[in-house]
């Protein structure tokens, strides 16, 4: 018999997970991964080897709905039939934010729920999600040792200047802080530059994807990000607006354009890419497309990260090197290329054939700021938080 931890990343209408077996004290195998999406309107499971190959699918039918629950269900029942032997000691979920209480991962119980819900109003499009999945997984398998992993945790490292905003005192105790997101992500690569990047002190790491954002990290801890107290401000994303203009926001509703909702949907869902371009939100249709709007799309988001790391460049007091990572940043030659074009000035220079080949070094021998294409793994990086807190 084999003992396993798996790990859950649950959304508004979709599970993904991972399960990894234990190897030894604090070693951790892929054996499966999978997802059940469309939970709402069509739900549809598929279960893949540690290859990425497709091992079993299932539909419940179109207009059907499942829960968490049923979900959770079917892919630990599904886990037990294909691993033979499996021993299941432990499960880690991905939530968005611990707030003050957690600034590391934790074991679940119904008092550290009751607090995470608590968060909810900061960044209900992800918190509520997360916490359903755990609390489903908690009544279907009420022995099970449970861990929350924290996208906000790894910046709590940042300095205080960099966690407060410019408001009164009373407006800051009732949560407004930077929290900083992704942090699952630069926990991972922040372990991982050492080994392609031996002394590289000062790092700004890009996770592009559907969300997208930087973080500046000096040696390996978070010193800014620019995701802030919610999942939308910072870079331009998939779908949701980045920065804009707080002025402007109020100016839309003064306008009579947009109600609160309205205004919050527009921002997160009509926004971004999609919004600048009128075509898509995917990365790879903006650059196959001919439409000028796709093109000063990407200029707009590259435009951004060019700005993100010369403010971090100043605040890091110089840059060792550059990691991508991420759907985009791990995929799109086109997109590192032009930012690193724009970087010159840093003494970033590209090495054309490398990054093509998506790296892992994709800047020249002579370049004075490595530039790495780094893969992330934030199911991993929940596992074995996980497996160190259900086997201390």
């Amino acid at each position: 018999m084999s003992d396993a931890i798996v790990v859950f990343n649950a959304g508004s209408t979709s599970l993904k997970f991972a399960a990894y077996a234990v190897i030894g004290p604090t070693g951790l195998t892929l054996m499966r991964r999978g997802e059940v999406e469309g939970m709402d309107t069509n739900p549809r499971f598929v279960g893949k080897d540690a290859a990425g190959q497709s091992l079993d699918a299932h539909k419940w039918g179109e207009g059907r709905q499942i829960d968490q629950r049923a979900a959770l269900h079917f892919v630990i029942a599904w886990l037990e039939k294909s691993v033979a032997g499996m021993n299941l000691v432990g499960a880690g979920h991905r939530v968005l934010l611990g707030g003050t209480r957690f600034e590391g991962p934790t074991l679940i119980n119904d008092a550290v729920l009751t607090y995470l819900d608590s968060l909810t109003i900061m960044e209900p499009s992800h918190q509520s999600s997360n916490l359903r999945g755990a609390r489903a997984l908690g009544e279907a398998f009420p022995g099970l040792p449970q861990v929350a992993c924290f996208d906000s945790s790894f910046h709590r490292t940042m300095p205080e200047v960099a966690q407060i905003y410019a408001l009164p005192k009373d407006v800051l105790d009732a949560g407004a802080r930077h929290w900083g997101y992704h942090g699952i992500s630069y926990d991972y690569i922040s372990r991982q530059v050492p080994s392609y990047a031996p002394g590289a002190r000062r790092v700004i790491a890009a996770h592009l994807g559907g969300g997208a954002s930087m973080c500046a990290m000096l040696d390996g801890r978070s010193i800014e990000t620019t995701m802030g107290f919610g999942a939308l401000t910072g870079l331009p994303m998939a779908t949701r607006s980045g920065d804009v203009p707080q002025d402007l926001l109020f100016y839309l509703l003064r306008r009579g354009l947009f109600d609160a909702e309205a205004l919050e949907k527009m921002l997160y869902e009509r926004s971004g890419m999609l919004g600048l371009s009128g075509i898509s939100e995917d990365m790879r249709d903006l650059q196959a497309s001919d439409d000028p709007r796709a093109a000063a799309a990407i200029a707009f988001f590259v435009y951004a990260m060019t700005k993100v790391v010369g403010a971090y460049a100043s605040v890091l007091g110089g840059l060792d090197a550059l990691v991508f990572t991420a759907g985009i940043g791990e995929n799109s030659p086109p997109v590192r290329a032009k930012l690193c074009r724009a970087l010159g000035w840093l003494g970033v220079t590209l090495d054309d054939a490398a990054n093509e080949l998506n790296g892992p070094r994709i800047s020249s021998a002579d370049s004075r700021v490595s530039v790495w294409v780094i893969p992330t793994d934030e199911e991993l990086m929940i596992g074995q938080h996980t497996l160190a807190l259900v086997r201390p």
